[in-house]
């Protein structure tokens, strides 16, 4: 059996394939299209008063800056940590281009550029609305990306992990149910533009659920302590986890459980230092064909934690 024969296996739970269950949504290009028209005129961004529909341009404008860089699409960009809600907007912009986000984590960008083949580093001083601002308030996409194409490439794990415009909507979709999350709450989530974490969490589940971003005076706050949900990487210790604490494992597109229970379309057992893990937000894969090949089997893909 073929590596990508393993992986979607992997990606399969009990008899429901991953093009089984539909997102509203075939990338996140569409989301952020949706979002706008369904929204519109609401406010989404509290301190800066930026409505979805401002927020919409300004994603156009960074795709058009983008074009005139002479970026094309499925390319690897390297994503800076700028200022909130900058990376937000540029990370939109990025998949209204139809490219591919590179998260680093801190790693070096000379190793990160090699390894994933990124043709264009984001410098970190950049300011967006500035650069933007001259560019067309309306883009027309050359390429729309759809449900399979990969949308990040994450290095927080030392090595490349891929996701897909699929594993992300998966993701936040089976957040959205755990959390019960509703339309129009104040939320709050300060994640560094760095892990796929802040991918999920901060950049598309509110947009997602149709929150809005409010820093002062929140309803609902995501974070890694006092917050009404907390984020914890020691899965080993998921047994002792409260019912407010959300496990983190990339490999697993951000977020595998909520308590000890784990996401809608999601399955896994830990056996020792192994966690075995099966279900919809499953990766695409790792860039290094070698750890694909050890680490997907019996139909699963097996992580060391």
């Amino acid at each position: 059996m073929n590596i990508k024969s393993k992986i979607y296996n992997a990606q399969c739970i009990g008899n429901v394939e991953p093009i089984e269950y539909m997102t509203p949504y075939p990338s996140m290009r569409s989301l952020i299209e949706g979002q706008t028209i369904k929204f519109s005129d609401q406010i989404i961004i509290k301190e800066l008063k930026i409505t979805n529909q401002d927020f919409y341009k300004f994603v156009n404008q960074t795709s058009n800056w983008l074009e005139s860089l002479d970026i094309k699409p499925r390319e690897r960009i390297i994503l800076p940590v700028l200022q909130f809600p900058q990376s937000e907007i540029l990370l939109y912009g990025i998949w209204n281009l139809g490219a591919i986000a590179v998260i680093t984590n801190d790693i070096d960008i000379d190793i990160i550029k090699k390894q994933s083949k990124a043709k264009y580093i984001i410098d970190s001083d950049l300011n967006l609305f500035y650069e933007i601002k001259k560019y067309p308030e309306l883009h027309n996409p050359k390429y729309k990306p759809i449900l399979y194409d990969e949308a990040i490439l994450s290095f927080e794990k030392d090595y490349g992990i891929r996701l897909s415009h699929y594993n992300l909507l998966i993701n936040v979709t089976s957040i959205k149910k755990a959390l019960k999350l509703k339309s129009r709450t104040r939320f709050k989530c300060n994640l560094s533009p760095a892990t796929t974490s802040w991918v999920v969490l901060q950049a598309i589940l509110p947009i997602y659920s149709g929150c809005i971003y409010d820093h002062t005076t929140p309803e609902f706050t995501i974070g890694i302590s006092n917050n009404h949900y907390n984020l914890r990487n020691d899965i080993k210790n998921i047994q002792n986890f409260s019912k407010t604490d959300m496990a983190i494992c990339t490999e697993n597109t951000a977020i595998l459980s909520v308590g000890k229970n784990p996401l809608h379309l999601t399955d896994f057992e830990i056996t020792g230092k192994k966690l075995r893990l099966k279900g919809h937000s499953v990766m695409m894969g790792y860039l290094d064909n070698f750890l694909n090949e050890k680490s997907f089997k019996k139909n699963s893909l097996y992580i060391d934690i």
